[in-house]
């Protein structure tokens, strides 16, 4: 009995400290302006994806046939604080091809041209900072006029990043929560004095 707690603690820190790969693949069509996306744990198993509009106010992801989610723009700041991402969430790969259009005009060279090297400036800094990145990047030049984004990023952590992220989101609502107490029961103080 005292041989199986052993290796099921063992079992259990070891799948703790194991990597975690979540996958993001996107596509975007400017031109009839869409996007759908997946999320996905180790490219394979899918956990949650949908299709996206941007509106006049807002944009509206749908993430079933009968259910969307509408955020203003109004908000989107307050939600990128709500999903701060802690430095234990590493970007792994990035890979993006751009399609744009009208190879026979000098604007559509020039701006895929333009892309690829903005680009490239951007991909080569990243890569000096972190060596173990996998950055690609294609831009494709169609017949039709048009602009379309196709993206695959990955990050990867472990259960003792989640973990910790979560504990300090815990504490930090626990703090929260005492420093309102107290501003409560200095305001009823002076109230009654």
């Amino acid at each position: 009995m005292g041989e199986f707690f052993i290796y099921s603690f063992f079992a259990g820190m070891l799948s703790f400290l194991f990597p975690v790969f979540v996958y993001l693949d996107g596509y975007a069509d400017v031109k009839e302006n869409k996007f759908c996306f997946s999320l996905s744990l180790y490219k394979y198993l899918k956990v949650f994806g949908g299709y996206g509009q941007i509106k006049t106010d807002g944009i509206a992801v749908h993430i079933s046939e009968k259910k969307a989610i509408f955020i203003p723009y109004e908000n989107m700041t307050d939600t990128r604080k709500k999903f701060e991402i802690t430095k234990g969430f590493q970007l792994y790969r990035y890979h993006q091809i751009i399609e744009t259009g009208n190879p026979f005009s000098p604007y559509g060279v020039l701006l895929a041209g333009a892309i690829q090297a903005v680009s490239g400036g951007i991909f080569s800094v990243m890569q000096t900072r972190h060596p173990f990145l996998s950055l690609k990047n294609s831009t494709v030049l169609s017949e039709e006029n048009n602009l379309k984004v196709s993206v695959q990023a990955v990050t990867v952590f472990n259960g003792l990043v989640v973990s910790i992220a979560l504990g300090k989101k815990i504490l930090e609502a626990f703090i929260n929560w005492i420093r309102k107490k107290r501003s409560i029961a200095l305001w009823k103080k002076r109230q009654n004095s």
